[in-house]
């Protein structure tokens, strides 16, 4: 009994370093407080996903009753970014959504529950032998450019990874997020579209929700969620090309016969 009690503990203890939470905001070329501008999650100890496409907790993850929360003034156009308190370990994709408070109002009393809700960056993996390479996998930062035309006002931004690496069944696929407090300023007078509703945005059978990267091997990836709108785009080739080049080199036969066989072992 003692023996089965060490190690339940031991996995509990693995599962929960294998998650992370997103607590530090990258505004103005300063990595902000834990929680500071960014809306405590409700995982903040335990660092588990969400695992359901239509939860609310998809939209934000924000505990309740939720904690004041500050608002960060950038401008458009400039660098922006989320911290984890780890490294990511599993597999998937980023990706950054952004949701403006109506005319008026401040991020702080934002909901955003309705079709409010714009992409304005994701990560593309590159493809080899091996599968599919992720950028994400074992950083612990995440910056991207806000839209030069993004109009004035405050907003939520929204982070998001996706872990993939078990996602050969419905409701495998795990969400990790977070959403921050701006005010943008020295806006433009751009339209974001198209406007999606959180949760909504997803189904649990969309092929990059649901999708086993282990066998057969996939070739090529089909991002979650709507385009991308603004010119911050996804990764550049430049990130892209570096991530190749930092991936495990390609296995040999012998290496692709035991993948086949998925003798790959899952990360939980």
């Amino acid at each position: 009994m003692k023996t089965a009690a060490g190690l339940l503990l031991l996995a509990s203890a693995y599962t929960a370093s294998a998650h992370y939470t997103f607590p530090y905001l990258i505004a103005n070329d300063n990595t902000t407080g834990e929680y500071q501008y960014v809306r405590m999650t409700a995982n903040h100890y335990s660092n588990g996903p969400v695992t359901d496409v239509n939860d609310e907790a998809l939209r934000c993850y924000e505990i309740d009753p939720l904690p004041t929360t500050s608002t960060s003034t950038v401008k458009a156009g400039s660098t922006v970014g989320f911290k984890l308190d780890t490294t990511i370990g599993h597999p998937g994709p980023i990706l950054a959504y952004m949701a403006q408070a109506p005319s008026g109002t401040t991020a702080a009393s934002l909901n955003a529950s309705g079709e409010d809700w714009f992409k304005i960056y994701e990560q593309q993996p590159t493809a080899n032998a091996s599968g599919l390479q992720w950028q994400s996998t074992g950083k612990d930062q995440f910056e991207f450019t806000l839209p030069s035309t993004l109009p004035n006002g405050d907003y939520l931004l929204r982070i998001e990874h996706i872990a993939l690496h078990g996602a050969e069944t419905q409701g495998g696929a795990q969400f990790y997020l977070a959403c921050g407090q701006l005010t943008v300023t020295n806006g433009g007078n751009g339209s974001p579209s198209p406007k999606v509703a959180i949760p909504g945005v997803y189904k649990a059978t969309d092929p990059g929700i649901l999708i086993n990267l282990y066998y057969p091997i996939p070739t090529n990836y089909t991002m979650p969620g709507p385009a991308v709108w603004g010119d911050s785009k996804t990764a550049d080739s430049t990130e892209t090309a570096a991530s190749a080049d930092s991936s495990a080199a390609e296995p040999s036969s012998s290496a692709s016969k035991c993948k086949k066989k998925r003798a790959v072992p899952k990360q939980w």
